[in-house]
């Protein structure tokens, strides 16, 4: 009998419950253990998501006043779930692999709840740690160590944690941990990879969506036989010009009351894509908060060696002017709106000159009044409020609005960040010691997001 029919019965049970059936399944039981490594994963998924902010260490005393007997079984005490019950769980996990252990899980409950899992969303974040890791002589084993942190801590080492979730409900469907100073571009080239066959399987079109980081050159060759739908790299220039097109032509159509979009067709990175040219009012208000916070900036960065180019002599009208030029080449959001020269003559001998003193030479000082180009900011403010999608899905299979509405909906993998990265969660779980161990607990925060997400997505069907 299959794993899947074996657990097909517990489709009207609690979702801890199939969790630890799973687990007492799937990892290897002690007969005589008073506790069992379902119950040991569902302790600190309780844990957890009673937002205790305690680490689990601390685990025995959350679940002091607490009715076990209904929770877990009779005859389970608090004190079994201490801290060694728990890091043996986790090394257990690690032994049978965290990640294949996590997505056999996201099958089952997918299957169960009958979750579409049309459109994937993926993307990566990083739990900054403390402390000394020594590398561990497991190959599969990640490295704690220093990288681009998401949390904003450069000074603090971190592990990197990929997620990719389900459109509907926000369901974690797949979970991997890797090393501290991993891409994102890395990380979604090896997921590409990775669902190649499984998309390819799939009796119905599973499309894949993350951000700029999943439209690369070096990432065209996986993603050409996938369905995606990443946004592409601000950084190109072909987006700016697709942007300038757009505002030029303003051939927009509408998708609802506060977005708008317009379509093209293009070849790019060797394959025919659509690209979307989106703006809304929400990124508008955000593109108007950012170009004020950078034109006063830029202001603030004007005023002082303007002051000191006034305050200079120059020999000749020219000279003056190619300074005045030279400084505002680079201002975005400013331009001189008057100029004025003003000639000083130095006389020959000394003392208050006469009609008749001779001149020595003559030096010229540069006045200038600076204002704010109001066109430049509103073509700035324009073209931040826009921002481009590209798809190579055929609008036979995938409407226009379907996909932009799908995009959106990538918030729903950042929701499950805030989730797991909440005070009141795990953070403070986190004094381990061990990589793998790490690696373990970072599953089963993700399991505990598996609960918390089928649970809201049952209360809003209701």
């Amino acid at each position: 009998m299959t794993r899947e029919k074996r657990f097909s019965s517990l489709r009207e049970t609690d979702n801890l419950l199939i969790l630890k059936a799973i687990f007492n399944e799937w990892l290897l039981i002690t007969p005589i253990a008073p506790i069992t490594p379902g119950e040991a994963v569902k302790g600190m998924m309780l844990n957890g998501l009673g937002f205790a902010n305690r680490p689990l260490s601390l685990s025995p005393q959350f679940f002091a006043n607490k009715p076990l007997d209904l929770l877990f079984r009779p005859d389970v005490k608090a004190e079994r779930l201490n801290r060694f019950k728990l890091g043996r769980t986790l090394d257990e996990v690690n032994t049978y692999g965290s990640d294949l252990l996590l997505s056999e899980i996201a099958l089952v409950v997918c299957r169960q709840e009958a979750i579409d899992q049309r459109f994937h969303h993926l993307d990566t974040t990083s739990f900054s740690l403390t402390g000394d890791y020594v590398p561990e002589s497991d190959e599969q084993a990640i490295a704690i160590t220093h990288g681009y942190s998401k949390d904003h801590r450069p000074d603090l080492k971190q592990a990197v944690l990929e997620l990719m979730v389900s459109q509907d409900g926000g369901v974690p469907l797949v979970s991997k941990t890797w090393d501290g100073n991993a891409s994102d571009s890395q990380i979604f080239q090896d997921r590409a990879k990775a669902l190649l066959s499984t998309f390819a399987q799939s009796p119905t079109p599973r499309y894949l969506l993350a951000d700029s980081k999943l439209s690369s050159k070096d990432n065209a060759a996986q993603l050409k036989p996938l369905g995606f739908i990443p946004r592409i790299p601000d950084t190109l220039t072909l987006v700016s010009q697709v942007i300038r097109q757009a505002l030029r032509e303003d051939t927009w159509q509408a998708l609802d009351d506060t977005t708008r979009y317009h379509r093209l067709a293009l070849c790019h990175y060797g394959m025919a894509q659509r690209w979307f040219v989106i703006c809304s009012e929400a990124a508008t208000q955000r593109a108007e908060k950012s170009v004020s916070k950078a034109q006063k900036r830029e202001f603030d960065a004007i005023e002082k060696p303007l002051f000191h180019l006034q305050a200079r002599r120059f020999e000749s009208q020219q000279s003056a002017q190619a300074a005045l030029a030279a400084l505002s080449e680079s201002w975005r959001y400013h331009h001189i709106a008057s100029t004025e020269l003003i000639a000083q003559k130095r006389y020959a001998g000394k003392g208050r000159p006469s009609a008749t003193t001779p001149i020595k030479a003559s030096a010229w000082q540069m006045q200038a009044e600076v204002r704010p180009d109001a066109e430049a900011i509103r073509r700035s403010k324009q073209h931040k409020g826009c921002f481009v999608l590209g798809t190579n899905i055929e609008a036979d299979d995938l409407r226009d609005e379907e996909g932009i509405a799908a995009y959106k909906a990538q918030s729903q993998v950042e929701g499950g960040f805030r989730f797991l990265k909440d005070p009141l969660f795990f953070v403070s779980s986190l004094f381990i010691k061990k990589p793998t161990r790490i690696q373990g607990l970072l599953m089963v925060m993700t399991l505990a997001l598996l609960v918390y997400s089928v649970a809201q997505r049952r209360l809003r069907q209701e």
